[in-house]
């Protein structure tokens, strides 16, 4: 399964704000350092402010934080958020659909790799915040 940008850049969000959890992070500072448009990031942003997932604070010295602490995070419940695209394969038009036997195959192939990205966290995807942070400091 390929994950979309959406998808990738929602974690590179959240894995950022996991490194800083005491401060607040500008959504122009993780544009910056990942060279990503600051827009695309503010309706990102938006969307994991209205699942819980983040809090946004407006105005001067504003910016973003987890919401929760990062253990409470899954990368599955994030995954879900984003990914919007649905079953692997759309089989709906399909002339064979009815009698064919890899729609539910792919359901539960589905089903399996959102089960492996539950067992994750946010922390999880964050524990070589030295390497990381060292990483943000070069960029």
């Amino acid at each position: 399964m390929k994950l979309s940008r959406y998808s990738d850049y929602a974690l590179r969000i959240l894995i950022h704000l996991a490194l800083h959890p005491d401060r607040l992070i500008s959504i122009r500072q993780i544009a910056d350092i990942y060279g990503i448009s600051q827009n695309h990031l503010m309706k990102i942003a938006q969307d994991l402010g209205h699942a819980g997932v983040i809090q946004t604070v407006r105005g001067r010295n504003g910016g973003l934080r987890l919401a929760r602490p990062a253990e409470e995070i899954t990368i599955g419940e994030v995954v879900r958020r984003t990914e919007t695209r649905g079953p692997i394969v759309d089989c709906s038009g399909c002339l064979i659909a009815r009698g064919c036997g890899l729609p539910p195959m792919f359901a539960e192939a589905q089903e399996a790799f959102m089960s492996v990205l539950d067992r994750y966290s946010l922390a999880d995807a964050a524990m070589r915040s030295d390497t990381l942070r060292h990483l943000f400091a070069v960029a």
